[in-house]
Parts: C-alpha cells; sequence; structure tokens
C-alpha cells in the first residue's frame, strides 16, 4: 500500500492512488443515484471526506502536541500524519447523522458508500494480503562514502537493533527538508540505527550537499543505480521504510516526515 510510484516530478504511494480511485467512484455512483431520486449527494460526499480528514489530522495531533511548534506545523499535512481510524469513525458519524436529518439522502449516499468502499475492498485487499507476508531486509549491494562495500542484512546484524532507512536524493526538496528532523532523532533515539541511502549520486553530491546543509550523518550509503527504490518499489522520494529488529520490514512512510510522523514510526518498532 505504501508503495510509491513516480509520474514526472510528482511522486504518489499506491495506498494514496487507491482513495482517490474508491472516492471518484462513490462521487460517480452517488450522483448516479442522486439523480434518480432528485436528490444531490456529492456535495455531502465532499463534506465527508473534508472532514475526515480533518479528523484523522486532528487526532494524529493531539497525540504528537508535543512534537509540533506551532499552528504552521500543525496545518502542514505534507508530513502525512493522519489517523485512519479517527478519519473513519467521523466520516461515518456524518454519514449516519445526514441519513437521519435527511431520509432523502439515505438510499444515493449509502449506494455511493457502498460503492466506493467495495472498489477500496477489491483494489487494495490483495496488497494488504501480500503485504502480511514477510519482507526481509534487501540484500542490494549498497557503498559507504569511503567506498566500503556494505548491504542491510550486514548493517542490521552488526547493530543488533531495528533499522530506519531512508532513501534519498540532494536534488529532492522534501528530502533536504526533512534531514534535520532525522539529523536530531539520530542523536535522541538511541535503540534505534538510521541509515541514509542515496540514490543515483556520487560520493562528490553527497558529501558536498552534507556540507552544504552543515549535516552530521552516520551510515549514509551509496546506490548508484537506485537498485534498492526498485527492490522495495520505492520509486519515488523521500522513502522511509521501518524495520524491526528481526529485520523484517514494519512500516513504511512514503513522502516528507515530520518529527511527529517519523516518532509515530519509531513507536511501531520499540
Amino acid at each position: 500500500m505504501q508503495q510509491s510510484i513516480a509520474l514526472g516530478p510528482l511522486g504518489f504511494s499506491i495506498g494514496q492512488l487507491l482513495i482517490v480511485a474508491a472516492f471518484c467512484i462513490a462521487l460517480v455512483v452517488g450522483a448516479l443515484l442522486g439523480r434518480r431520486h432528485r436528490i444531490p449527494v456529492v456535495d455531502t460526499l465532499l463534506t465527508l471526506l473534508l472532514l475526515a480528514l480533518a479528523g484523522a489530522r486532528l487526532l494524529f495531533v493531539v497525540r504528537h502536541w508535543s512534537s509540533y511548534d506551532g499552528i504552521a506545523s500543525i496545518v502542514d499535512i505534507r508530513d502525512g500524519g493522519f489517523d485512519p481510524l479517527a478519519g473513519l469513525m467521523v466520516g461515518l458519524a456524518y454519514a449516519l447523522w445526514i441519513m437521519w436529518r435527511h431520509p432523502l439522502q439515505r438510499v444515493p449516499l449509502a449506494g455511493a458508500l457502498f460503492a466506493g468502499t467495495l472498489t477500496w475492498g477489491v483494489l487494495a485487499g490483495p496488497l494488504m494480503l501480500m503485504e502480511t507476508t514477510a519482507r526481509p531486509l534487501p540484500d542490494t549491494p549498497l557503498a559507504s562514502l569511503d567506498g566500503a562495500q556494505t548491504n542491510l542484512p550486514s548493517l542490521a546484524a552488526k547493530e543488533g537493533k531495528p533499522l530506519v532507512v531512508n532513501l534519498w536524493a540532494s536534488w529532492c526538496p522534501p528530502c533536504i527538508r526533512e534531514m534535520p528532523v532525522f539529523e536530531q532523532m539520530q542523536e535522541e533515539a538511541e535503540d534505534i540505527t538510521f541509515v541514509f541511502v542515496n540514490q543515483g549520486e556520487d560520493t562528490r553530491q553527497v558529501e558536498r550537499f552534507l556540507a552544504e546543509h552543515s549535516l552530521e550523518l552516520e551510515n549514509v550509503l551509496l546506490d548508484a543505480r537506485n537498485t534498492l527504490g526498485e527492490v522495495t518499489g520505492s520509486m519515488a522520494m523521500p522513502t522511509t521504510l521501518f524495520y524491526d529488529a528481526d529485520g523484517q520490514l514494519n512500516n513504511t512512510h512514503f513522502g516528507e516526515l515530520s518529527r511527529a510522523t517519523l516518532l509515530s514510526g519509531i513507536e511501531k518498532l520499540r
């Protein structure tokens, strides 16, 4: 679900695309049923979506309140900080309230929600089933900045701790914005090993980037052929992979991370 694809300069996770597809189906079905019953429900569906997103964001922010330092960071949803269950509950509550207050909308609204849910289930179900299978650390050949050859399983065996693997590039603006967050967390979370795998650049480019932004990062590795991104299905950047102490993939976060979303991923490893 968190595998990503790149469309030109834009990147999207498979999960995001499936949600958009399911909601589009819900809108189409809602419009058709609404026309048949002579009652519009498209505006209701759009309001439901906005309320669900707001609820999911609000609960996530409340749970990680100490990690946000102001209104700007709270409303900056680029970090992907949402609580799916909270969003689902808010959306369901709003739908039930509308059906109670406006009986004429019951059939078209229920039909639209059923169609959207069915679409998501059919598309996402097989992918979620696949994700339940073990996904160990890939043994993709990597190189350190001094030219030594290594790979993630070797590093994991040496450290004996969960791994947070960040795939990045110096030309990627979200990667640049999240690097200070990783730098600080690397100092604080001593029970986690952080690995920064550059995609497609050489030693000189990476060292110049680190010096330019005054970053002191451990475990900076090179993946000159973007092999790790292909193996893990992470075709857009930044992508962060969370592996537990047994080397199994626990979670994947596509897109820019904030301190809150990084902590959320780390909590699942402890």
